[in-house]
């Protein structure tokens, strides 16, 4: 979801920023002559191909490249931001941006009542799916009962796990970690979001189980009342989804 040929990135890079340090929780002002408002965006970038991290230690994904186009957008039409990326575990982004730390979550949030946040229009359309080791006697949902089940805290994933009966689930931060846990049998299955599966099977380790557990559309989150930055990133959503860079972006990482 990234091709950095098309995106003149407002600031590129990971920022050593505290969790104690303060998002602007400000209105989104298109008086380009004004001083720059900073916008922290907060990611875990443990999910690929939506938010990784290439070997040298740089955010990369589709989510990173689509942010920076958001923001390089905005500013070519009228609004006046830089913008800097967070690395929180994704457990933690919700409540950073309740405590005004951060000022919008881009880490493949779907929408669930319970997450006090105020949500963007839907950038993506994805469901929650089970990955399983390719040798796994596991060939169906319905065997997922009974078995141990992982996935990654606070995602939807974990509530769809904890629906499944007499399930053992095991909730960890990092899906990289996850996914390690179930190639060496330490959980039988894995949650997660189809796209992010499709991911990790394509390289022949696991399977994705025919049928999905919950459909769900991805979307940016903000502070409850935070409506004028919201505006401005829904404009800038729509031009992005009607954007020939979309495309490009999807077929790059393979959405």
């Amino acid at each position: 979801m990234k091709t950095g040929k098309m995106i003149k990135t407002a600031l590129t890079g990971i920022l050593a920023l505290t969790l104690t340090a303060c998002g602007s929780n400000g209105g989104a002002s298109s008086d380009s002559s004004a001083e720059a408002q900073n916008i922290i965006i907060a990611i875990s970038p443990d999910y690929p191909p939506f938010d990784d991290l290439t070997t040298d230690g740089q955010l990369t994904g589709f989510d990173v490249e689509m942010g920076d186009w958001l923001f390089n957008w905005l500013n070519e039409n009228g609004y006046n931001f830089t913008h800097e990326w967070k690395q929180l575990s994704f457990d933690t982004i919700i409540s950073a941006i309740q405590a005004n730390q951060v000022d919008l979550g881009l880490s493949g949030f779907t929408y669930d009542a319970e997450r006090k946040v105020l949500f963007s229009d839907p950038y993506y359309g994805s469901a929650e799916v089970a990955m399983v080791n390719a040798d796994s006697d596991i060939k169906s949902l319905d065997d997922l009962a009974g078995k141990a089940i992982g996935a990654q805290a606070g995602t939807t994933g974990e509530q769809c796990a904890n629906e499944v009966k007499d399930a053992k689930v095991t909730a960890m931060q990092d899906m990289g970690i996850l996914v390690e846990t179930l190639k060496t049998g330490g959980i039988d299955a894995l949650i997660l979001d189809e796209p992010v599966a499709k991911n990790y099977a394509a390289g022949g380790a696991f399977v994705v189980l025919e049928g999905t557990l919950l459909d769900e559309e991805t979307h940016i989150i903000a502070a409850e009342g935070n409506t004028e930055l919201m505006d401005a990133v829904n404009k800038a959503l729509k031009a992005f989804l009607e954007s020939d860079d979309c495309a490009a972006l999807k077929e790059k990482y393979g959405l």
